[in-house]
């Protein structure tokens, strides 16, 4: 079994928003990521995707992007987004998958989910310079910790933990030792993924080993429209 991740996919299969507005690079960017997709993931696998799922707006706008991740293989775990606005409470989405028959979709919020050895946890995250950013981050720390000891209560301490986060734990080097990072330090966390960082941008973006964790940005442009394998 292999735990892959691929951010930021931003389906409008049920809406007109095509990315191709943000360049040619975005183009049927959805038949780019299936094409990789179908061509690496396994049944038995686990695919992440850390925020900015669909454009939808309502959750029963989302029925075409569903069916398209639906016929792709391996078990997906979808953490909230941004722009995730048709994000709903999970027993209502929960609801709607069993209703269309969406299966092997998850959702990953103040909960965990364990595969072999490995424990995925995850929150949101936050990162906007705002009034009330402090406040929100604080929520959102307290979402990821709520998640880490429910893998850590169902699954054991003797697990890795892989922490998924749609916004970037920290905007720069000075927050290692703050909120979320502090967070994961406390449990030992070995990796990090997240998404929501495009275009130029990326070129600023944060990744590699700092300390014992290892940081990677997955948002799909980053990656080429392809999934990062984590394991």
């Amino acid at each position: 079994m292999s735990i892959f991740a691929i951010g930021d996919t931003h389906l409008s299969l049920s809406c007109d928003k095509p990315m191709d507005i943000f360049g040619d690079k975005w183009e049927n960017h959805f038949k780019k990521i299936e094409e990789d997709w179908l061509k690496n993931v396994e049944e038995n696998d686990v695919v992440i995707m850390p925020g900015d799922f669909s454009w939808a707006m309502y959750l029963e706008d989302t029925y075409e992007d569903f069916k398209y991740l639906n016929k792709l293989p391996g078990t997906k775990i979808i953490l909230k987004g941004n722009h995730d606005y048709w994000w709903t409470t999970v027993k209502k989405m929960n609801e709607y998958l069993e209703k269309n028959k969406f299966n092997d979709i998850m959702f990953l919020y103040n909960n965990s989910y364990c595969y072999e050895d490995k424990i995925i946890v995850g929150t949101r995250g936050w990162s906007e310079q705002e009034e009330k950013a402090e406040k929100i981050t604080k929520r959102e720390n307290n979402r990821l910790e709520i998640s880490i000891k429910d893998g850590i209560n169902k699954y054991g301490e003797d697990k890795e933990i892989i922490v998924c986060m749609h916004y970037p734990p920290f905007n720069s080097y000075e927050e290692l030792d703050k909120n979320f990072i502090a967070t994961m330090k406390k449990y030992n966390v070995t990796k990090c993924i997240y998404g929501h960082i495009h275009g130029e941008a990326i070129n600023e973006a944060i990744e590699g080993k700092i300390g014992n964790i290892e940081f990677k940005l997955v948002s799909c442009d980053k990656m080429d429209f392809k999934l990062y394998k984590i394991i």
